[in-house]
């Protein structure tokens, strides 16, 4: 399996890391395009693919090829890859707010898969929600489910609709969760604990948190209330975030984030 990389920042990378861990593919096999000349040298060096800076060598001859560009950088790139692509190749993009419609178009091709990986995808822990045009064939579909697996887990959606609405909650979700690490730490430090220890215990309790949710499989609140005790600490301070609007915010955040994402996808 041939792979092109149209773009070698932090979640190209991830990709190629993810990729070459699982053995799906050979060094020899990937090739990666990008703008900066010191990040192509960077992933030469460190995974010892290919590299190029002319978009008609990356793209020839390779089976998939991956769009990892910024967004804002999408309408200036288009022009340079469009006509390029011959039939059987599939492109898969992991441009947020493009829709699988911009990308055909403005390529030229239609066999498209739109994906939406979070930054956990770095450490193989990603969450990847993705959807294909009709065109991409059953067989495209298994490799483009073993690239996005090969960073975590991976969940495929028929309408491209969901990827929008799952932009804004495992997308971003990161984001929200490190607001959340980052305020306990500061809380803690707040009533006195050590500044050495803090960090790792904050970070944890929200890894174990999550891990028990999902190994057990139970639902939020029967684990919640497990921890929580009538009239002791645990419910005290659950007290003070449903009077905060903790809940509401959340609620407010994501269909904000959500909003966005419609917008960006025209």
């Amino acid at each position: 399996m041939k792979i092109a990389f149209i773009g070698g920042g932090v979640m190209g990378d991830a990709m190629i890391r993810g990729i070459l861990n699982k053995g799906l593919t050979t060094p020899q096999d990937i090739i990666v395009n990008d703008v900066s000349a010191a990040r192509l040298a960077s992933l030469k060096k460190e995974y010892r693919v290919r590299v190029t800076d002319d978009y008609g060598i990356a793209v020839k001859g390779s089976n998939i090829v991956v769009i990892a560009v910024k967004p804002q950088n999408l309408a200036e790139l288009m022009p340079e890859l469009e006509g390029r692509f011959t039939r059987g190749q599939l492109v898969l993009s992991i441009v947020a707010g493009a829709a699988m419609a911009t990308i055909a178009k403005g390529l030229e091709h239609r066999s498209v898969v739109r994906a939406m990986p979070n930054t956990p995808a770095q450490i193989g822990q990603g969450m990847s929600v993705w959807t294909a045009s009709s065109e991409v064939s059953q067989r495209q579909k298994g490799t483009a489910r073993s690239i996005l697996g090969a960073l975590g887990r991976e969940i495929y959606v028929p309408d491209e609709k969901y990827i929008d609405m799952a932009t804004a909650v495992s997308g971003s979700g990161p984001a929200y969760i490190f607001l959340v690490i980052e305020a306990l730490v500061d809380a803690a430090v707040k009533i006195g604990l050590p500044h050495e220890m803090v960090e790792e215990l904050v970070v944890q309790t929200v890894l174990g948190a999550a891990r028990l949710a999902q190994e057990t499989g139970q639902h939020p609140k029967e684990l919640r209330d497990r921890v929580t005790s009538p009239g002791g600490t645990t419910a005290q301070g659950l007290l003070k975030l449903e009077e905060g609007g903790l809940r509401d915010l959340l609620l407010r955040a994501v269909i904000a984030a959500y909003e966005k994402a419609k917008e960006l996808s025209g």
